[in-house]
Formats: C-alpha cells, structure tokens, sequence
C-alpha cells in the first residue's frame, strides 16, 4: 500500500553520507565512547557528538557554534549519526560538554587511539613517517592565564602536559600573518598516503628544535614505529641528534652549521656523479656532527648553481663600481 505524500518526510544526505560511511568503517564513536567513557542519562554519546562535529566541518559551511545544530536542520541525522539523533539534540551545550570531556581524556592521546585504529583498518603503510608544525593565526584578545571561574576540572589519570592551557601569543608566522597571535600543531604523517598520525597542539611562539624530537619520542612509544622519520632542519641539532640514538631519520642539514660549510666546499670535482634527473649531481659524504656517523648526500643543480654564480658577479661588479666611486 502507497503511503500518502502528506506523510513522507524528506531529509537530505548529500556528500556527507560518504563521510559517515567511512567514519563507521573505521569505528570512530566506539573508540572515542571508550576513550571517554558515557554517561548513562545521555542521549547522545560523546563519540557521536564527534562525528556530527566532523561533518558539520566538512559541510561546506561555516558558522559560530551556537548555530551548530541549525547546521543538520533539513538532513537526516538519525542515518547519518544514529538512532534518535535530532538536531535539537546538538545544541552548543551539548557540544561544549563533549569538547571539555575531550580535553579532559587527553587530545593528542584521543586522535592518537583513532588513528591507531584507522591505520590498520585501513592497511597503511608505515615504513615511514613526515614530522611537521603548521601556525593557525587567529583573531581577538586571549587571556595568558584562566581565570578560576574558567578552570575546567580535571582528571587525576590524564596526561598533565594535555591538562595545562596552551599560549595563544605571537611567533613565527607560517602563514604570513605577524600581527596576529597563534597556536601551533604539531603534525606526524605517514609516508603512504600521508595519514595523520598523531597531533599535538603547542604554545603560539614553541620553537620546532626543542619540541620536535619530544614528538617522535611520543609518537614511537605509543606507535611501536620502527620506520624513518623525516623531517625538516629544525630537527639538525647536536642536542636533538644525541636524543635520537637509535631512531633512523632523515632531515636536511643547514647551512648555519660550520662543519657543513666546510664539508661542502672541500667537495672535488671528482667527487660529484650525475644524478638519474638531467640537471643535476649528487656526492655522499661522511659526518660524525654532535659525535654521530652520518651519510650527508649533497645535490647540485646546474640551473641554480649559474644562477648563484651570475649573482656573485653582480655583486663583484656592483662592489667594483663602490671602490671606483671611492678612488675617485
């Protein structure tokens, strides 16, 4: 028997019943529950606030979270997050509970523990593993310090460093923008596929030489990871190179280091062998910097090597016409 038109009510799913799709293949709201832990008055669990927070920012909108639950007015909440969801359900009180008992467990652990699971659901591949810090700038005046009616209260079994307020202050802006104040995320990525990993978020001004290290220390214990880490040359420190014994990596050495000045100039023409690219030459050489055997490969290119030798003789040339103007 047909059912009256008046009776149908119609919602919509649009891109997002792929991404819910793929959120329960990987079995996210059971293991962030589990994290977290559910209240039995609860009508909607911490993990499914979770999802309905990744799918609103995936939603192709953006809006304050007071409007959060007008987002899912019009689709169909009850097949995309669960039995029973309404989107009066996801109102900010609800959601602001569920990010204070996020924070409570421990982000960088929480996003760890999914990840985790994602990862072999997923079968990728961890052979290596790509460490970077990226700044998010943001708008408006932040208080350096809670005040006691903000503090929020915390569990004795979670990680005190998860528990402690980051500094949203100025540093090194990534994106350009200086006169703003910041946070940083700090970033683990696998080689196959670039899959984040893990996450931790720092202070606005943290300094990627002294915390980067500590991440793939962090990374490596709760990953078991025996692979290569890769990263840039903040990582290039006789500090950080003594604490990575044995760790394999990779990183780029800078050119602020003497030795590496050195190393480079005493490279003979013989020394050089023609890469698989056309353009270009590579020549390994040994180091023992900070008292650790190392294999540094050194590549030329011949476009930027004349490039570099025209400015040296615009400079030459430009100093030439100095002391002439001076003799005269």
């Amino acid at each position: 028997m047909n059912q009256p038109l008046s009776g149908i009510n119609i919602v919509n799913l649009d891109h997002l019943g792929i991404v819910a799709g793929i959120i329960d293949e990987m079995e996210l709201v059971e293991e962030v529950n589990k994290k977290v832990g559910i209240k039995t008055k609860e009508t909607v669990s911490p993990g499914q606030v979770m999802k309905a927070i990744i799918l609103n920012g995936l939603g192709f909108l953006s809006a304050p979270i007071y409007l959060f639950d007008t987002f899912f007015v019009g689709k169909a909440t009850e097949h995309l997050i669960g039995e029973g969801v309404t989107p009066e359900q996801l109102n900010d009180d609800r959601i602001g509970r569920a990010l204070d008992k996020y924070h409570q467990a421990g982000t960088t652990q929480l996003f760890t523990a999914i990840a985790l699971k994602a990862a072999k659901k997923f079968q990728v591949e961890m052979n290596s593993v790509h460490l970077d810090s990226s700044s998010i700038s943001v708008e408006g005046a932040y208080k350096t310090c809670q005040e006691k009616s903000q503090d929020i209260e915390t569990d004795s079994s979670g990680p005190a460093d998860e528990m402690k307020a980051i500094k949203i202050v100025h540093g090194y802006s990534r994106d350009k923008r200086p006169d703003l104040k910041q946070f940083i995320i700090d970033t683990i990525v696998s080689g196959d596929g670039d899959v984040p990993l893990y996450l931790k978020i720092d202070d606005g001004n943290a300094d990627d030489k002294s915390v980067f290290v500590a991440r793939l220390k962090e990374f490596k214990n709760q990953w078991t990871f025996d692979g290569i880490c890769v990263a840039d040359s903040a990582l290039y420190t006789a500090e950080n190179l003594s604490a990575m014994a044995g760790m394999k990596w990779i990183t780029r050495v800078p050119l602020s280091i003497k030795s590496a000045r050195q190393k480079i100039s005493a490279i003979e023409d013989k020394d050089w062998e023609s890469a698989q690219i056309k353009g270009y030459k590579i020549a390994a050489i040994t180091s023992e910097y900070a008292n650790i055997k190392q294999r540094w490969i050194v590549v030329e290119s011949d476009i930027r090597k004349q490039a570099a030798l025209k400015k040296i003789a615009q400079q030459v040339e430009k100093q030439l016409e100095s002391a002439s103007d001076s003799l005269r």
